[in-house]
């Protein structure tokens, strides 16, 4: 484990802002989105550490995204930070169950979150966890950010315990992400260090081939 990260990553485009703080033992990354125009903002992954989620958005939430059922996305914080702010829960609808924190609004590939004058598209990527998503930001004045919880990250697709699941995991980025979007999307996993679509697109028949 690197150095305690102590203050959030600032990303200022021209209509959202972007932090990224992580915590807990296991180093989720919390993202946190601020419209520009409306100050309304929205938080992906509440993971760990409700205090100092909490004191990154002031105390204020309107929304909460949850990208998947796995406890150390939401366990430690996903009540408190909810109970803090009253901010509308959200996951992809069949990890509903698996989250104890009740969701407002189920989510299904292709939905829109919105966080005032922004839009997030969802991506189901089914695999990691039957419900997984990730949340597509297209920057009008520049590239599109995808947020991709477990589902990918820099080498790889997330972990998947059957092979029908990597397979299924694969056939979704690769139809779903890598098939859409362009190679300068950027996207932010729920661990660990960023990248861009471009710098991992090559490794996609090695990943295939090697089977995670």
């Amino acid at each position: 484990m690197g150095e305690r990260q102590e203050r959030p990553a600032v990303l200022e485009l021209r209509d959202v802002v972007i932090e990224q703080l992580s915590v807990g033992p296991g180093d989720n990354n919390c993202y946190l989105l601020r419209c520009r125009a409306t100050d309304e903002q929205l938080m992906i992954d509440a993971a760990s550490e409700p205090e100092r989620l909490l004191e990154m958005c002031g105390g204020r939430l309107d929304s909460v995204v949850t990208t998947h059922q796995h406890w150390d996305h939401w366990q430690n914080a996903l009540p408190q930070v909810v109970a803090a702010t009253g901010a509308r829960t959200h996951a992809g609808e069949p990890d509903i169950p698996g989250i104890t924190v009740p969701t407002d609004v189920p989510l299904h590939d292709g939905d829109v979150v919105s966080c005032g004058e922004i839009d997030l598209t969802v991506i189901r990527l089914t695999g990691h966890t039957p419900g997984s998503v990730a949340l597509l930001y297209d920057d009008p004045g520049g590239h599109p950010h995808l947020f991709t919880g477990d589902s990918l990250f820099p080498g790889g697709p997330g972990r998947t315990t059957k092979p029908e699941n990597f397979t299924s995991l694969m056939n979704d980025l690769e139809s779903r992400v890598f098939g859409k979007l362009p190679d300068d999307t950027w996207f932010y996993p729920g661990h660990g260090d960023d990248s861009t679509l471009g710098e991992e697109r090559p490794k996609l028949d090695e990943w295939r081939a090697r089977g995670w």
